[in-house]
């Protein structure tokens, strides 16, 4: 492969690829492989949205760790979702794939159908279970006869802490999911698994003018739902949940005859709508509370014994939920999970020791890097993209690296890349993790090159203006995928030419737009929005 040579002089490049030095035209073959890899690279880097912004980025060999191309890769940026990268692999490590969380009902063996004294209901932090597993639970104890409880119904979230949220995460985005808070007793909202939070149904009423129907899953009191929303001739709704109490607020129309739409709002202490929701599933089997609801007491040796147990899907499975839609809540379980599972304490300050002791075996150096939680929220996340194609080089080696690596979201295919990167060689090829967040964003993961060589890749952008530089990431990854021993700068550039790039006026006019109260900004995951515009 040619090296790049710098010239002197009054220098020209002609259309047909020659240089003419001093009057005189010198042939120039182009430059092929690592170097033209490097040249389009340099190109694509050069995008106007850049200007002033910082740009880390590591491309090299999977299986060795040859560096082709870098970046300032080792310059601190924060990450996003790549976040998730360090999490999920971190627990494969310590937890395994077959690990999967149990969620308990413990009481004295009851006689005559009652159970004497209090009930607990004890999480040890499942993200993903549901309104049926909770009433599967109060099923089970029906089945073995309990017909009343002789006490309170006691809530066990002692598995974590009491802090709910992360550092830094913004006080706008707490009624969101990814904000959701972390508990260790948790309800999800839908099969997609946002845990601690509520989907919220505003269906249109039998006539025009009609107030709109809401329903919520869970079905809950635990919300206090104040709606005006109407039935209209369009759909435009507001969803609002008030920054400190579980008050939604629901305004707009929903058009006659539509099937609606909805919203999912996180709510404060998910602990307590848990309670609430197996309550009434106690109630709808038959039991009968007799006792009321308690909270953040843990479950006492001489409460009795397991009388009925609901067990998640294994770690292999839940992986997949949080690295393909870039599940944030059940990212964040699991980060508390880790440390629970290594120190006994569920804490943000435990889950980030795990991480790093599970990942030190896989070249991953935490010192120049600071992990602050689980999902990437949290602005307090530095890592390099230098650490984290490390990491992709290091996994390589590990023996859960299939079940991780075949949960990564697939070019033009699934999760938050299933719109990106078709027409190129990345589709169907790439296989990446995302992250966004305003002014950050960040992809980084898996390509064979035309060359049939696999390569990792580690592209983390911060402090733009721009809605959006998703495109300047998605041709450096269609760039790395059609790289080979000959194909020239040329030919790469033509490879990734499919892919779009925004009309900047309107990118620049909309980077002087806040978002208004209430909603997303226009620059997160594309799967936290509903519905989700992957």
């Amino acid at each position: 492969m040619k090296k790049r040579t710098l010239i002197s002089g009054a220098v020209a490049i002609t259309a047909a690829g020659a240089i003419t030095l001093a009057g005189t035209v010198v042939a120039q073959a182009q430059e092929t492989g690592d170097e033209a890899l490097g040249a389009a690279l340099d190109a694509i880097l050069a995008d106007a949205r850049l200007t002033d912004s910082q740009a880390g980025v590591v491309v090299a060999d999977a299986g060795t760790g040859e560096v082709l191309y870098e970046r300032n890769p080792n310059k601190r940026a924060i990450p996003g979702s790549n976040d998730k990268l360090f999490t999920t692999a971190a627990a494969l490590e310590s937890l395994g794939g077959d690990y999967t969380y149990a969620t308990d009902v413990i009481g004295d063996r009851p006689v005559d159908g009652v159970v004497s004294g209090d009930l607990y209901l004890r999480g040890t932090g499942d993200p993903t279970a549901l309104e049926a597993d909770y009433d599967q639970l109060a099923a089970d104890l029906a089945a073995a006869g309990v017909t009343a409880i002789d006490g309170d119904l006691v809530a066990d979230d002692t598995a974590f802490d009491s802090v709910r949220s992360g550092a830094e995460w913004g006080w706008s985005d707490l009624q969101f999911t990814y904000a959701a808070e972390v508990t260790a007793l948790n309800i999800a909202s839908g099969d997609d698994y946002q845990a601690g939070s509520v989907r919220i149904f505003i269906k249109p009423g039998a006539a025009a003018g009609d107030p709109a129907v809401i329903t919520t899953v869970p079905e809950t009191d635990y919300l206090d739902i104040v709606s005006t929303a109407t039935t209209g001739t369009s759909t435009s709704v507001n969803v609002n949940r008030d920054p400190h109490d579980n008050t939604v607020r629901i305004s707009g129309t929903v058009a006659a005859g539509g099937s609606g739409t909805y919203a999912t709002r996180a709510v404060i202490e998910p602990t307590q709508l848990v309670a609430d929701v197996f309550a009434d599933s106690l109630a709808e089997a038959g039991i009968d509370l007799k006792g009321d609801l308690r909270f953040g007491e843990a479950t006492p040796q001489a409460a009795g014994e397991v009388l009925a147990t609901h067990a998640s899907a294994p770690l292999s499975d839940l992986v997949v939920d949080i690295l393909k839609p870039s599940n944030a809540s059940m990212a964040e379980a699991l980060f508390k999970t880790l440390g629970y599972e290594a120190s006994g304490q569920g804490t943000f300050a435990s889950g980030k020791a795990a991480v790093y002791a599970a990942l030190d075996g896989y070249g991953v150096n935490n010192g120049p890097i600071r992990i602050a939680d689980g999902s990437g929220i949290s602005r307090h996340n530095m890592l390099t993209a230098g650490t984290i194609a490390d990491l992709l080089v290091g996994a390589k080696d590990a023996p859960w690296f299939d079940t991780w690596y075949g949960a990564l979201p697939i070019a033009c295919e699934d999760g938050t890349l299933a719109s990106r990167m078709c027409s190129t060689p990345a589709a169907d090829n790439v296989r990446a993790k995302t992250g966004s967040m305003t002014s950050v964003s960040a992809l980084s993961g898996y390509a064979t090159d035309a060359d049939g060589r696999e390569l990792v890749f580690s592209i983390v952008l911060n402090d733009f203006l721009y809605s959006t530089v998703k495109d300047i990431e998605d041709k450096i990854a269609a760039a790395v995928a059609a790289h080979s021993a000959d194909t020239t700068e040329a030919e790469i550039g033509t490879l990734s030419s499919e892919i779009d790039t925004p009309d900047l006026a309107e990118l620049e006019a909309e980077a002087e737009e806040l978002p208004a109260e209430g909603e997303m900004p226009a620059s997160l995951e594309c799967s936290w929005y509903e519905p989700s515009t992957c």
